[in-house]
């Protein structure tokens, strides 16, 4: 873990208040398909929760860039992430954290809200480049089908490699095409998808609290508490 400088070379929207942040690395950094970083707009004080936090890769480690994507609300850190220019640079310390994936995983699944899909789109992506054999099983829910983040990534590598399968939820409203289901997911949903899954490696990640609710329900349906791998999102 260290504190390099990066240059914003690309922003790119992935809904309405989703977007990533593209940079080019100066000096080579190493990092593993699920961790995050710190971004320091704050230098002074590097305490400074309002202005130095933490947000998880988005693109896969085998990449020349790194990225990283944000809901953009009103905080001053999103201003300061508004307000960014091709060029500018901005300085983070990374890698952080241990939720990661690992080449020798066959089989895995996450269970994920809203923008806990930013370390999934790393670790499929690392996954494709890679061309590894891993199975894959993403159940993504968001408020409705125009939150879904990332799938038009998400769509082309389930259907360019079968052991990639994708399954939409929206809870607000009706799906406008038949590749979404309606409602959250729950203990039907889960089995019904992941027949397989006590053979499954699962990745939870998101707020406190959506984490705690998915853990639980794995656990409740019969998973092994050591398969299942969990990442917090605070003060997002």
């Amino acid at each position: 873990m260290r504190e390099i400088r990066i240059k914003l070379i690309e922003r790119i929207k992935r809904t309405p208040a989703i977007e990533s942040f593209r940079f080019a690395l100066k000096e080579r950094l190493d990092f593993t398909a699920g961790q995050f970083l710190q971004v320091i707009f704050d230098e002074v004080d590097k305490d400074n929760k309002e202005l130095n936090k933490y947000l998880s890769f988005s693109s896969s480690p085998t990449k020349e860039y790194i990225e990283f994507t944000k809901r953009l609300s009103d905080s001053q850190f999103s201003q300061r992430l508004k307000n960014l220019k091709t060029g500018d640079e901005v300085l983070i310390k990374a890698p952080l954290g241990n939720c990661v994936f690992k080449d020798e995983y066959k089989k895995i699944g996450f269970l994920i809200g809203g923008i806990g899909i930013t370390p999934v789109i790393s670790i499929i992506e690392y996954i494709v480049d890679k061309r590894l054999y891993t199975d894959v099983v993403l159940l993504y829910s968001n408020r409705i089908e125009e939150d879904i983040a990332f799938r038009r990534e998400l769509d082309y590598w389930q259907s360019a490699n079968r052991n990639i399968k994708v399954v939409y939820t929206v809870t607000d409203c009706e799906p406008k095409g038949t590749s979404c289901i309606v409602g959250r997911i729950d203990k039907n949903l889960f089995t019904s998808r992941v027949d397989d899954y006590e053979k499954r490696l699962f990745f939870i990640f998101g707020p406190p609290k959506m984490v705690e609710a998915m853990k639980n329900l794995c656990l409740d349906t019969g998973c092994d508490s050591k398969n299942v791998k969990t990442e917090n999102f605070i003060g997002y």
